[in-house]
């Protein structure tokens, strides 16, 4: 089954807000399996202002993070709607490359797949592409909560 879903529904998913959600769309999604989202870099984004001025890149550690947010999204399709809004932290991130930097106007496609799930605990291996170049990949795992974000 594959399924896309709008930056609306994804803020109804997961509780991140401007400036840190980092996904702006899914184009597909298989339920506790996989997915492929779509961020587009645009210049306006705080973290330009200093990363770096006159020559705009997106740090790395937000390429991973956008890479969380859509393995996120892949967890609460597959548990359903008790799980939407709950608090999800990183428990690990390995073998992260970064290989070619991510620029405004990119259109940045975070493709995750799970690699191994056990109760809370998920384990996922994420490239990040500009069209068919790699930019950056990693794999790392992350536990869901049953602590809810505060509605602000």
């Amino acid at each position: 089954m594959s399924t896309q879903i709008d930056v609306t529904r994804i803020m109804q998913m997961i509780p991140h807000r401007y400036p840190i959600l980092l996904v702006d769309r899914i184009l597909e999604l298989t339920p506790g399996e996989s997915a492929v989202a779509l961020k587009n870099v645009t210049v306006n984004e705080p973290h330009f202002m200093g990363h770096f001025p006159g020559y705009p890149v997106m740090p790395g550690v937000l390429i991973v993070e956008a890479m969380a947010q859509t393995a996120a999204l892949v967890v609460v399709e597959s548990l359903g709607k008790e799980s939407e809004g709950k608090v999800v932290y990183f428990m690990t991130i390995d073998n992260a490359r970064f290989r070619k930097p991510v620029v405004p106007g990119d259109a940045l496609h975070i493709h995750v797949e799970k690699t191994q799930s056990r109760g809370k605990v998920w384990k996922f291996k994420g490239v990040a592409k500009v069209g068919d170049t790699v930019c950056a990949e990693a794999t790392y795992s992350a536990m869901i909560t049953d602590q809810d974000v505060p509605k602000a």
